[in-house]
């Protein structure tokens, strides 16, 4: 239930300690509606602590104990989507008001960033696109830790963007994050997309790979 996560805490630690050494200066400028950057950017930093906290226990708890399943039955995956759909769109949100509430601190030529912006949403759009299309979108909810046995023999998918990495939704999918930093111009919201980016790589490493090892059984 706890494998790894001890790393996960400790490299959840770190990284924070990190934002806010270098959360100083112009990445605190600004407000909007009358609340301040830095509580924009802590919000925008919680959101996806909780979020990931929130899947790793309902992934854990379900796979090796069936919590959800043993309370909701058969809506249990569905209610765990609600969840995960809520925390999960209040992500791009938090940032992008972030953002609007430090425009225009980064200091690069607007234009350039607004190129690098575009550039960016390509690969996250077909990555979006991809998981729809071939990989499934319970499948990226994490429908196997609900239903091991029936997802064990699954097939790694090597089409659309999963033809160019196997983690294609962690390499890519975040991407649309620093468009948002780069659209507003915003040295807060690129801090925290630095942020949200890598620790979505903790998430795998010491939550999803460790689970999948146990459904999958290294097949």
């Amino acid at each position: 239930m706890f494998e790894k996560q001890g790393w996960h805490l400790l490299f959840l630690v770190a990284l924070v300690m990190l934002i806010a050494v270098m959360a100083r200066g112009d990445v605190l400028t600004g407000s909007l509606w009358g609340i301040s950057t830095q509580v924009w950017l802590w919000l925008t930093i919680v959101i996806p602590i909780v979020h990931q906290v929130v899947v790793g226990v309902i992934w854990r708890g379900e796979l090796y104990h069936q919590w959800m399943t043993s309370v909701f039955g058969q809506q249990a995956f569905p209610i765990y989507k609600v969840i995960f759909t809520v925390l999960f769109v209040l992500r791009p949100i938090t940032m992008l008001l972030l953002g609007i509430s430090n425009h225009g601190t980064l200091a690069c030529p607007p234009k350039l960033m607004y190129a690098l912006g575009l550039i960016l949403l390509a690969p996250f759009a077909y990555t979006m696109y991809s998981v729809a299309r071939y990989f499934g979108v319970d499948r990226a909810y994490g429908v196997d830790h609900f239903e091991p046995e029936k997802h064990r023999r699954d097939i790694l998918v090597k089409k659309g963007m999963f033809k160019y990495s196997d983690n294609a939704m962690y390499k890519f999918g975040f991407l649309v994050l620093w468009s948002i930093a780069f659209f507003t111009l915003s040295e807060a919201a690129l801090l925290a997309a630095v942020f949200s980016h890598l620790y979505i790589w903790v998430h795998f490493y010491f939550t999803e790979l460790p689970d999948m090892r146990t459904i999958y059984q290294e097949q």
